[in-house]
């Protein structure tokens, strides 16, 4: 049968606004960050905002982790270059990158980076902007106007004195037009205040898709999707007033493309054969640095995806750590907030520095809200270790009243995610011969008998203590 024109219009509307998702997916979690910037910290372009403490649940990007001081700003180079003066990394850690609006990043920064690890003072160019001498700064252009970058700073150790100077690091930071007396921008510490920098999956999404289209120059690469996102009534240098009725459709579709997205983070390369812990990144990601384009197509699907479950990837992936994630438990059933699960990490984790695994949720990729407790890792001389050295994590909506340090929170009724992340892995890892099983669910019965078990502290294994030096988010 035959649909009618009214019908075959709103079909055409809805896989128009689907596709549209998927390829502003990035954009659009840019702004999302860039909305917290201004509302949550109150902060202006100039501004940096840094975390004295390591992230909780309050910082709401996708999968950070908590084991870091975060520094998080944004600019705007329309009207010109902008400074970042970055200090030497004397004493702390500093890692991250220098990102584009479509979070494509143009340069490293710190030991790993341009200035590697000895400060110095990056230019950040619109397309096209000449200068007579760039004596004296790292210059790097710009294919947007908008940009921003999340850095690390990892204390040498969790005494004191090695956090201060972290902390002065953060603040050492700066950031500034290029002009003769440029305007001094704040230091905003943000610790236990919430930034709320989640892409919102509702027809909101489309309004922020508009603000980024009319706010951006238009890119050769970008110019058919520019052509349909007309038909949503999205259109550079021109309002976006949807009616009630495109707004109902636009609704359906984000909903759609979320569930995709939730979908495609399961289907990572398992990293053991059989497993369910899986390896993402790889691929076009890693080959193109990360801007999804190759000589031969734009692969909007992948980089959707990716963005979707992370931002602030850098420009060069080094070997100073391995993530794995798992969306299942080790039968292949999703995992789901209201049950327990308990993971044993065997013996001699191959790490040199340290391992943490760290819990996400699903719909959001990023902390659970109002969790009490988001990670465990090898830092913790107060867990609980089994004779034998292995660790019984446990997963669950309550903790286990004897092994409350050895759990992390899920919260009911939502779907979650582990990342195991392994910090200067070894060799053992690589060549498989120390594998992680997955996720065991268990029954609170189990997990009360599990945590009465007698633990072995074993303060000589030197894999499950903090190990000296640096090392990267």
């Amino acid at each position: 049968m035959a649909l009618k024109s009214s019908e075959l219009a709103e079909r055409t509307l809805r896989r128009r606004a689907v596709e549209a998702a998927i390829w502003g997916m990035p954009i659009v979690s840019f702004d999302a960050m860039r909305q917290a910037f201004f509302r949550d910290g109150r902060a202006r372009y100039n501004d940096i905002l840094y975390w004295s403490k390591p992230a909780d649940w309050r910082l709401q990007i996708t999968t950070p982790i908590a084991s870091s001081h975060y520094v998080y700003f944004n600019f705007n180079i329309k009207n010109g270059p902008v400074v970042l003066e970055v200090p030497a990394a004397g004493g702390a850690g500093l890692f991250g990158s220098l990102l584009d609006a479509w979070q494509v990043p143009q340069v490293d920064v710190g030991p790993g980076g341009a200035d590697l690890g000895k400060g110095g003072k990056y230019l950040l160019l619109p397309r096209g902007h000449k200068l007579e001498s760039l004596d004296g700064y790292i210059p790097v252009p710009f294919e947007t106007y908008n940009g921003y970058s999340v850095l690390r700073v990892v204390p040498a150790s969790s005494a004191d004195a090695d956090v201060a100077k972290a902390l002065d690091l953060m603040k050492k930071l700066r950031l500034y037009p290029l002009m003769a007396h440029p305007p001094q921008g704040r230091h905003i510490d943000m610790s236990g205040r919430l930034f709320d920098g989640i892409t919102a999956f509702d027809d909101s999404f489309y309004d922020s898709l508009a603000r980024m289209v009319n706010e951006e120059p238009v890119q050769a690469r970008d110019l058919v999707a520019l052509g349909q996102l007309r038909s949503l009534g999205i259109e550079k240098s021109k309002e976006f007033e949807p009616d009630a009725a495109t707004r109902e459709i636009l609704r359906e579709a984000i909903a759609e493309a979320h569930a995709g997205f939730m979908q495609a983070a399961a289907k990572g390369q398992s990293f053991w054969p059989g497993s369910h812990w899986i390896v993402w990144g790889t691929g076009v990601a890693v080959n193109t640095e990360f801007s999804f384009q190759t000589a031969e197509a734009l692969d909007i699907d992948e980089r959707g995806a990716v963005f979707f479950l992370r931002c602030a990837p850098p420009r060069k992936l080094g070997v100073a750590m391995l993530s794995l994630w798992s969306m299942r438990d080790g039968s292949g059933a999703d995992l789901q907030g209201s049950s327990t699960y308990r993971l044993r990490v065997p013996p001699r984790v191959p790490v040199k520095q340290f391992w943490a695994v760290t819990v996400y949720d699903l719909q959001t990729a990023a902390f659970i809200r109002e969790s009490p407790r988001i990670e465990v890792n090898s830092h913790d001389q107060k867990m609980h270790r089994n004779r034998d050295g292995s660790i019984d994590v446990f997963f669950g909506p309550d903790p286990p009243a004897a092994k409350r340090v050895n759990w992390v929170y899920t919260a009911a009724g939502k779907r979650w995610f582990p990342a195991f992340r392994f910090y200067g892995p070894e060799p053992a890892l690589f060549d498989k011969t120390w594998q992680l099983p997955g996720l065991e669910p268990i029954t609170a019965a189990q997990a009360a008998v599990a945590a009465n078990n007698e633990p072995l502290v074993n303060h000589n294994d030197s894999r499950m203590l903090p190990a000296p030096g640096l090392f990267p988010p």
